[in-house]
């Protein structure tokens, strides 16, 4: 019945009031109001799963036999509008809520009862000719179907987004390095000088971790890759068709072109949330490995004029509001505080994970919008740092050349010829006096000119690897 701007719906505990026009229904409402935490939803890809599952498994049950055909198809439509993001705006419930998401679960029913309703009749109501738990939720839980949606979520977004982004970067670090290979420059420990290395290789270090970091995420879609659906409220299956879970997965893979698989044990699969640690683990490696590199990119950058100068970054904004002609290097800044973010991330998804008591997990939704905001953000984040940095990146080889011949690490090559102790003492002299190790080494006339010239080459001291 409706009220002015609203309308009465009911659940087990009563009567709710319920917006007019929303397609959600009253147990909705009662999260929603339950609920006024954060402000924080779902994100896009975990509704895009939730209504994949929903319409998979409205199929499956046409398909079985259990649910009619007229019914089954407006819940697919319905369901179908839930994946391609045209009803977002009905999805109010905050991330915050009951630990195994039956909140949202219930809003994606009502939302996809009521909309088929729509369909059917015209009018606007949740239990219409199309029931939110007896047809939408049909053969599942919560507790199954909730889990199953993050992980399709996350691997989609990390086929779709991640790897790709990931996979350019590696690509555009692989061509500095060869653009870089013949750039001798000087190497640093411990923020000191140390033996000389090619800015190829700093490059082609930067590459790897990169590339690992690709191996570490793939390696973790073993078991991203299963499903919980079909397990229902604590595994055993009950209230679902033998056939179903198989059912539902070929269709997600068909829709999706991942190969996803029923859960090998549905109590693991339920009772804990492994596979969400374990690939928020890997993200948060990754997180670290382009903290280091870009940490290291800003670090070589500095300057231009009174810092290493090595590299040049691209200019792409004004840094100061104060200082005219300041460049700052933003890019890098900003693929920093993602690192930052998914790290603090990674602690909230470990976190959720010991909250797996006997056959249930209770941090499912904070697990899910962590997991996924980082699998977002890095894909982001690492598509920007390469378009607007990695690729424009220069090195300034006259300053370089400058740094490397000044160094007193150029000594170490001289240890095999005079010794540990002697090559020290010309280090310290070269210091004190303000000469270069080739100027000193000359003076004192340590070896021939031409052999100490052929053992003070930077580039032959980076070839032995």
């Amino acid at each position: 019945m409706a009220v002015g701007g609203f309308r009465t719906e009911s659940d087990s505990m009563g009567e709710m009031r319920v917006p007019a026009g929303a397609y959600w229904g009253a147990q909705t409402q009662r999260a929603a109001e339950n609920f006024p935490v954060s402000g924080l939803r779902f994100p896009r890809r975990f509704l895009r799963a939730l209504g994949m599952l929903k319409m998979a498994a409205a199929e499956t049950n046409v398909e079985l036999g259990l649910l009619d055909r007229e019914r089954g198809e407006q819940i697919r439509r319905a369901a179908s509008e839930v994946m391609e993001g045209m009803l977002d705006d009905q999805f109010v419930v905050d991330v915050f809520q009951t630990g195994s998401g039956t909140s949202t679960n219930m809003n994606a029913n009502e939302v996809i009862a009521t909309r088929a309703g729509e369909l059917l009749t015209g009018k606007i109501e949740s239990k219409g000719p199309v029931h939110p738990n007896d047809h939408v939720n049909m053969g599942q839980s919560s507790n199954d179907i909730i889990p199953s949606c993050i992980h399709v979520a996350a691997l989609e977004g990390i086929v779709r987004d991640l790897l790709p982004a990931l996979e350019g970067l590696r690509n555009s670090l692989h061509e500095k390095s060869e653009e870089f290979d013949r750039i001798v420059k000087i190497g640093r420990t411990h923020m000191q000088d140390a033996t000389p290395v090619r800015l190829g290789q700093e490059f082609g270090g930067f590459e790897t971790m990169v590339s690992h970091g690709a191996e570490r995420v793939k390696a973790a879609r073993r078991f991203l890759a299963e499903l919980a659906v079909g397990g229902t409220a604590v595994g055993t299956g009950i209230n679902t068709h033998a056939d179903f879970a198989r059912l539902v997965v070929a269709r997600v893979n068909k829709i999706t072109g991942i190969e996803f698989r029923e859960a090998e044990n549905h109590f693991e699969a339920q009772g804990s949330r492994d596979a969400l640690v374990e690939t928020s683990a890997a993200l948060k490696c990754l997180a670290v490995s382009l903290m280091k590199i870009g940490g290291d990119i800003r670090f070589l950058a500095c300057g231009p004029r009174c810092g290493i100068g090595e590299l040049v970054l691209p200019a792409v904004q004004p840094g100061s509001s104060i200082m005219p002609g300041k460049v700052n290097p933003v890019i890098v800044e900003s693929l920093l505080q993602v690192g930052a973010q998914v790290i603090g991330n990674d602690a909230a998804v470990a976190l959720g994970g010991l909250c797996g008591t006997l056959e249930l997990n209770v941090m499912m939704p904070v697990m899910a919008y962590n997991l996924l905001q980082s699998i977002e953000i890095l894909a982001r984040g690492v598509a920007v740092f390469r378009e607007k940095c990695v690729t424009g990146i220069g090195a300034d080889e006259r300053r370089i050349g400058e740094m490397i011949e000044k160094s007193l690490a150029l000594v170490t090559a001289l240890n095999p010829y005079i010794g540990y102790d002697a090559a020290a003492k010309l280090a310290k002299e070269s210091y004190e006096s303000g000469m270069t190790i080739r100027e000193i080494a000359r003076k004192k006339k340590v070896l021939p000119d031409d052999k100490l010239d052929e053992i003070l080459d930077p580039g032959k001291m980076t070839n032995n690897t």
